[in-house]
Order: C-alpha cells, then sequence, then structure tokens
C-alpha cells in the first residue's frame, strides 16, 4: 500500500471516528438552511443529474433544500476547490467523481490536495464505459481488434474528450495491458468525439455507456467490450466485459459526496445513513440504473478507500503515459 493510500485511509477513519463534539452541537437541528451541492460540470450532463437525484432524495429526506450549483471549469478543480475554501458545517458539499482523482496526478499545481482536504462522506453510483469503434471498422471483437491493431501499430486513432479525460486515462490503460500503440486524438467533450467516429474519423473511442447507448442499439457504433470486470446487465447485457479479455482491467465513472476537511462526524455520519437508504430504495436504484448506474453504499471510510484506490491507479497511468493536461 502506497504512502498516499495508507494516509487517506487513516484520515477517512479518523473522520468517523471523531468525537461528535459535544451533546449541544449533536443537538443542533441538520441542515437548519439550504445545502449546497457543487458540481464540476454544466448543467444537463450525467454529473448534474447525479447530483440532482441525490439532492431531491435528501432534501425530501432531511426536509430542507439541497441545491445543485454547477461550477464547472478546469476539469472540476475550480468546483472542488470552492468546496475546500466552504466552511466545514455540511452546508457545502461536493459532488466527487472519478476526474478528482485523475485530476490529482494530471495536475502539477493545484489549489488543494484531494486528498488531505476532503473528506470522504459516501459513494453513490458507478457507470462504466464502452469501447465502441464504427461499424466499418474490420474488428468484432476485443481480440479482433488488438490482432489488427498489433499488425497496423500507430495507425488506430482513439478519441477522447478531452487530455487526461476518463476515456482518455481508459484508453491508455486498455493500450498497456493489451501491448497495443494508439494514436490519441482529444476533442472538446465526448460529444464531439462520438461524432468524430460516427463519421469515421477515428476508429475507437472509449465513452459513458449512457452518453452513446442509443448509437449503439441502432448500429450506429459497434460496442466491443464493456470497460469492467463484469457485464453490464442493466443497458447492455450482451456486450462483454474488458475482464474477459484482459483480467484486472477495470474502469468506471464513479460518484459520491465529500464534504470540507473537519466536518463534524455526526454531520458525516447522518449524510452518509440517508445516501445509503437510498441506494437500497427500488425507486432510486432505477433511477440510477436508467443512466446505466448501479449503486455504490458503504461507509464514508469504504468511499475513501475507494477513492485512494482510484488515484493511485490513474496516477500509474498518467505517468507511464506521460499525459498533461490541455
Amino acid at each position: 500500500m502506497s504512502l498516499t493510500r495508507r494516509r487517506f485511509l487513516q484520515r477517512a477513519a479518523g473522520a468517523t471516528a471523531l468525537p461528535a463534539f459535544s451533546g449541544i452541537a449533536q443537538a443542533q437541528p441538520y441542515p437548519a438552511r439550504p445545502v449546497r451541492i457543487i458540481a464540476g460540470f454544466p448543467a444537463g450532463g450525467g454529473i448534474d443529474l447525479v447530483a440532482r437525484l441525490i439532492g431531491q432524495r435528501l432534501s425530501e429526506r432531511f426536509g430542507k433544500p439541497f441545491i445543485t450549483e454547477n461550477k464547472p471549469g478546469a476539469a472540476a478543480n475550480i468546483a472542488t476547490e470552492t468546496v475546500v475554501r466552504a466552511p466545514a458545517d455540511g452546508y457545502t458539499l461536493l459532488l466527487a467523481f472519478t476526474a478528482n482523482a485523475i485530476n490529482a496526478t494530471l495536475y502539477d499545481k493545484l489549489g488543494f490536495n484531494f486528498i488531505n482536504d476532503i473528506a470522504p462522506v459516501a459513494g453513490i453510483t458507478e457507470t462504466p464505459l464502452v469501447m465502441q469503434v464504427n461499424p466499418s471498422f474490420p474488428a468484432r471483437t476485443v481480440p479482433e481488434f488488438t490482432a489488427y491493431a498489433k499488425a497496423n501499430p500507430g495507425k488506430i486513432s482513439m478519441a477522447s474528450g478531452s487530455h487526461g479525460a476518463l476515456g482518455h486515462v481508459s484508453g491508455e490503460l486498455f493500450k498497456a495491458m493489451s501491448g497495443v500503440d494508439m494514436v490519441h486524438v482529444p476533442f472538446r467533450g465526448d460529444p464531439a468525439a462520438i461524432m468524430a467516429l460516427l463519421a469515421g474519423d477515428v476508429q475507437v473511442h472509449f465513452a459513458g455507456v449512457a452518453a452513446t447507448i442509443e448509437n449503439i442499439k441502432t448500429g450506429k457504433l459497434r460496442a466491443l467490450a464493456i470497460t469492467t470486470s463484469v457485464r453490464s446487465q442493466s443497458l447492455l447485457p450482451d456486450i462483454p466485459s474488458m475482464g474477459e479479455f484482459l483480467p484486472g482491467y477495470q474502469s468506471s465513472a464513479w460518484f459520491g459526496i465529500g464534504a470540507p476537511r473537519g466536518t463534524p462526524a455526526y454531520i458525516v455520519d447522518r449524510l452518509n445513513a440517508e445516501i445509503n437508504a437510498a441506494l437500497a430504495d427500488p425507486v432510486f436504484k432505477a433511477r440510477l440504473a436508467a443512466l446505466g448506474g448501479t449503486p455504490l453504499p458503504g461507509s464514508p471510510t469504504d468511499f475513501g478507500r475507494l477513492i485512494a484506490e482510484e488515484t493511485e491507479k490513474w496516477g500509474k497511468v498518467i505517468r507511464a503515459a506521460n499525459i498533461k493536461p490541455e
């Protein structure tokens, strides 16, 4: 276990072990006013939808508004720093997701340290990506794709939404584990990358399932694999998992709630309990499934462990591929 991961797990465990101040502090109602959930991307996207979905549920349970506030820019670093600088009182929360783990290595200089400055509260959901190609591409399976790529080194263009995006690092992980050589072609967002794939300008793209499932179902694009160790039973049950071809390969977009370091333990625990209750509710689970997601229940320490593992994994990929932000 790396030193960074060990320290993070110690802090995550410590956050739940802290005394809940005093009986007076515990008796204070929470929340007594609206709570902000800061999301690092614009309204209307998958990240925003997850934030609003959990915000609606918490609003119903607590009887106070949990309002999603979008602060896009700098690959969610602006949103994260907003929460880091906020008072540690439970009224400013972060919709944390995979980019936070990637950014820890991708950016040399940040105004915060995600592992040190954000307390994990609870996981919400994780969604797989899909490795997809244009139907004209001469491969129908991952082994066929790998064989073709090895026979044509450097001749396959791999699209992504930007340098260091989850789709990019997922492709780099595939390259490293399969031993193929592909040329990375970044676009301004996944919609533009998908359009380029539809046009045949690039040959392969690792995309969020929800963003491209209609293209796959209508035959406009061909799915080769889901980027997880098991198949996606909710959306594409007939598409094999990458783990069937590359044991140990795992890539998914995960989402959860974080809070400023030092947020009282009783607030963290109350939020964690309500979020886990939502994840056990069939109606809420169905809403996540519609987005391609599966519940991600657990304690604050469990969510902290996931963040630590993902930070370590993607850090290795970024350093090995020498990925730099745009």
